[in-house]
């Protein structure tokens, strides 16, 4: 039991962090109909600039206000990327056949990692410890790394965050009125352009907090540390339901506990399939997602 309760607790903070970045996933496809392939790499961003925030910063990272002034620097320069990628390559071919979009956002996503690699070095890079190397919390017989009690409150938090937006904004009912029928939302005054850019925006900023939580548990970085964990939050968003905020949360938890329970066992192997495997079933099983809803097409 205690063993089973510590991978519980893994996973519940991995699907988190899968939840995050899913959220981004969800909400533009949600708005747009668009994979955006680009946004792991947004998660990656946000992850080196932290990192360089924490080397201008200095000594002073150590403390509060340098922990937050990071966490601030990394979230508004990954915010300004999503912004920048909606405006110049996406709008452009918001009205091209979704073939078109899809291609454009494996380019943009290719365009980063490699860019990256220019920009940033190809050589891993050690991460700062932002939270400090206090000792790991023992509850029991459980041992919880400090940097996995920071994943779940600031997930938690950033979750309830969003979802409080989403449903009680001015801009979450945009949001929402869009995605039901851009048209309609349009005719009653909503400034589609606006709240495309503000739903970029926002799913930036959740793939950034995403990127430096990862960063302080597992302190190495390099430019396409986004790539399989991008992935893997796609899997997640489908097998909730994409275009279901719940349903990414949800999904998220499902894929972490899984790949934490996968990997305790024989089978530990298989650890970093088991998302594409989950991917495969729920979409032969229920291709909508266990909390999406289908949608009926007039031919």
């Amino acid at each position: 039991m205690q063993e089973f309760l510590q991978q519980v607790i893994n996973g519940i903070a991995w699907g988190g962090v899968y939840a995050l970045i899913a959220l981004g996933y969800t909400m533009v496809y949600g708005v747009l109909r668009l994979i955006n392939f680009a946004h792991g790499d947004v998660y990656m961003f946000g992850a080196f600039m932290a990192f360089y925030a924490s080397m201008w910063i200095g000594p002073r990272v150590t403390g509060v206000g340098g922990v937050v002034l990071v966490i601030l620097f990394a979230i508004l320069a990954s915010v300004a990327l999503g912004v920048v990628i909606e405006r110049f390559a996406y709008r452009p071919v918001r009205h091209h056949p979704r073939l078109t979009a899809l291609i454009t956002a494996i380019g943009v996503s290719l365009l980063l990692e490699n860019g990256g690699q220019q920009v940033f070095g190809a050589d891993p890079q050690p991460f700062p410890s932002l939270f400090g190397s206090a000792e790991p919390i023992q509850i029991g017989g459980l041992i919880i790394v400090r940097s996995i009690v920071y994943i779940l409150v600031c997930t938690t938090a950033l979750l309830l965050l969003l979802q409080y937006i989403v449903m009680y904004t001015r801009f979450g009912k945009a949001m929402r009125a869009i995605s039901q029928d851009p048209t309609a939302a349009a005719l009653m005054g909503i400034n589609i352009d606006n709240v495309i850019t503000a739903t970029f925006a926002l799913g930036s900023a959740l793939a950034a907090a995403a990127g430096l939580l990862v960063a302080s548990y597992n302190p190495q970085i390099d430019p396409y540390m986004g790539l399989l964990p991008g992935l893997k939050a796609f899997a997640a968003a489908v097998v909730g339901g994409i275009g279901s905020i719940p349903g990414a949360v949800i999904g998220g938890l499902v894929l972490g506990l899984a790949e934490v329970f996968v990997g305790a066992s024989a089978y530990g192997d298989w650890r970093e399939a088991i998302a594409f495997a989950l991917l495969i079933v729920i979409l032969l099983v229920k291709p909508s997602g266990l909390l999406g809803t289908g949608i009926v097409e007039k031919v």
